[in-house]
């Protein structure tokens, strides 16, 4: 490869394989910190869209394969290839502009989940952000988007209204539902796999919901069947402005006594209304203090900012471990998917690990079909998140992982393109969209990348 071509066609650093910075390069931002052993020739790290253009257009003419990183968040690492050139975005840090009147925001795609709340909930404002703080918004939207409020705002991509994005041609275009439709379409939802790179996300932004307010129950594990069982059966009446997740972590410390016969483990019921009246959140919530099991500990309907639901969610994703996922949908009960893995939720080898049931609630669940790449609707969503620190650890909580998802692999219907492993389980990526929108994703990559500058996702590994 031309190096010296490369970097005199962009502004931006150019790093290739033997610089002293280059390991730094293509590892330093990377999420999980179980990293494989794979490499590009080059990476590109872009100040803005003229380098975004030059990297494309050099690696076209020179027959190498691109791939681009956001925010180095995707737990399978897919932005690590044999080859080719990365193209990092991290200097794509800016929000460009906030209409507070016409409810809209135009974003670069580095800005995190938390970041995003923050500029726009002073201004009475929000955004169908992600749960975990650090996540940018690149990855998060093309691979759809799992919101806050779900089942009210719908997916993070939902309220995508356009992109600027980078073609294989190298050609800088705008995208939305009246020009250029395959682009718009496909990159809302496509993940990885993407046939462009977005260097702008021009958002529909949503009034701030006047009183946000958060439940929190606790119960003991062997319990936990039961709960979500429960919670399976009241879903459907309860109000779509309720998100409520079913987890299984490690007892907070007063309550690590009555759970020392599981190794600490509990289940731990939360639910957060999206309301606009005090009144309407703990009239929406109330149905949860009828659990048919007393929980060992339990508060109700806590008022809550986004900033403490990002302290409470990111406290479950912490930066630095070396992690496993494998994030799926179901139209299950949660009390049935409990009580297949309950036998190995005692023995995790991790502390750190956490499993995690979103049921959705409200009576049109799943939704219907939205005219985008995005496709998956069911009852439940969720999965072991695994996460330990040390390498000398790696087999022990690969092996859990590898039970827990063989496990419950008969119980789903489809997986989350941004946290499955893809790399490990190509048989998964069909399954995160349906039969048609899979056809015409890859109809629509063959006939705008046919050369394949970008790498799809399955290259490269």
């Amino acid at each position: 490869m031309n190096i010296v071509g490369l970097r005199d066609a962009c502004k931006g650093e150019v790093f290739a394989a033997g610089d002293a910075q280059f390991i730094e390069a293509i590892h330093g931002n990377l999420w999980n910190r179980l990293i494989p052993d794979r490499a590009p020739q080059a990476v590109v790290r872009a100040v803005d869209e003229d380098d975004v253009v030059a990297a494309v257009r050099f690696a076209r003419a020179s027959g190498l394969k691109v791939v681009v990183r956001g925010g180095g968040h995707n737990w399978c690492q897919p932005s690590l290839r044999h080859g080719g050139i990365l193209i990092d975005l991290s200097n794509f840090t800016k929000l460009i502009s906030i209409d507070a009147d016409n409810l809209k925001a135009v974003i670069q795609p580095i800005i995190s989940n938390r970041d995003i709340q923050k500029a726009l909930n002073p201004l009475g404002l929000a955004f169908p952000t992600g749960h975990c703080p650090q996540v940018k918004a690149s990855g998060y939207l093309l691979g759809g988007g799992m919101a806050w409020n779900p089942t009210v705002w719908g997916s993070g991509a939902e309220s995508v209204e356009a992109i600027e994005l980078v073609t294989a041609q190298g050609d800088l275009i705008k995208a939305s539902a009246t020009e250029n439709t395959d682009f718009f379409w496909a990159a809302r939802g496509a993940g990885s796999g993407f046939f462009g790179i977005v260097t702008k996300y021009f958002l529909k932004l949503h009034r701030l919901p006047e009183a946000m307010h958060g439940s929190t129950y606790y119960y003991r594990l062997e319990d936990a069947p039961a709960i979500g069982t429960w919670l399976g059966t009241i879903a459907p009446s309860l109000s779509p402005a309720v998100e409520l997740s079913l987890f299984v972590v490690q007892a907070p410390p007063e309550l690590r006594g009555q759970a020392a016969a599981r190794n600490g483990w509990l289940c731990m019921v939360t639910a957060t209304a999206f309301e606009q009246t005090p009144h309407a959140a703990e009239a929406a919530l109330q149905a949860l203090e009828h659990a048919p099991i007393p929980p060992l500990s339990s508060s109700f309907a806590t008022p809550v900012t986004f900033e403490q639901l990002f302290d409470a969610s990111g406290s479950f994703w912490p930066e630095g471990a070396r992690s496993r996922v494998e994030a799926t949908y179901s139209d299950h009960s949660p009390g049935e998917l409990v009580q297949a893995i309950l036998h190995l939720l005692p023995s995790a080898p991790s502390a750190t690990s956490v499993y995690l049931l979103t049921i959705f609630c409200g009576p049109n669940v799943p939704a219907a079909q939205k005219d985008m790449a995005y496709s998956v609707s069911s009852k439940v969503y969720g999965g072991p998140w695994t996460m330990w620190w040390k390498a000398e650890d790696d087999d022990a909580n690969t092996e859990w992982h590898r039970r827990i998802t063989t496990t419950l692999r008969p119980f789903n219907t489809g997986y989350y393109i941004g946290e499955t492993n893809t790399v490990e389980q190509p048989s998964n990526i069909p399954q995160a969209f349906t039969p048609e929108k899979w056809e015409r994703l890859c109809a629509l990559r063959d006939k705008h990348d046919p050369d394949r500058v970008f790498f799809d996702y399955y290259d490269g590994f």
